[in-house]
C-alpha cells in the first residue's frame, strides 16, 4: 500500500516532529543557534526518510527547486555561522519554494478537518 505506515515512515514523522520542535524553540529562546542546527538536522533526516533517499535527492536536486534548494541550504549555512535571524528567513523562503508542488494536497487534507476545514472555505474565495 502506498499509503501504510511502516516504523521507518513512523521514525521519520518522529524526527520531523522533533525538528520543528527545537526549530520553535529555538525561535523563541531569541534564535538561539544550537537549537536551530538541531531542528535542522532532524527535519533533514525525517524527511530522508519518511520520503526515502532517492526521493529526497530528487525533491533536491529538480531543476525547477533549484532556487528552492540553494536558499534553504544558504540558510542553514546562515545558522551555521552564527546569523540565525538570516538563515531562517531564507530557510522559509526556500522551503516555500522546495515545497510549493504540495499546496493543493495540503489545502485538500485541511478541508477535511472539521474546524479547520470550515474555517478555510469561509476565508477562500468561491
Amino acid at each position: 500500500m502506498a499509503y501504510e505506515l511502516t516504523e521507518m515512515k513512523k521514525a521519520g514523522i518522529g524526527l520531523i516532529g522533533f525538528g520543528i520542535l527545537f526549530t520553535f524553540l529555538g525561535i523563541v529562546l531569541f534564535f538561539d543557534r544550537g537549537l536551530l542546527a538541531l531542528g535542522n538536522i532532524f527535519s533533514l533526516a525525517g524527511v530522508a526518510i519518511l520520503l526515502g533517499w532517492r526521493s529526497t535527492w530528487a525533491l533536491f536536486t529538480n531543476r525547477a527547486n533549484y532556487k528552492g534548494t540553494a536558499s534553504f541550504f544558504l540558510g542553514l549555512f546562515f545558522i551555521f555561522v552564527r546569523w540565525p535571524i538570516v538563515g531562517i528567513i531564507l530557510q522559509i523562503y526556500g522551503c516555500f519554494f522546495l515545497f510549493s508542488g504540495f499546496w493543493s494536497s495540503i489545502k485538500l487534507f485541511l478541508y477535511h478537518i472539521p474546524v479547520v476545514g470550515w474555517i478555510i472555505q469561509f476565508i477562500s474565495p468561491p
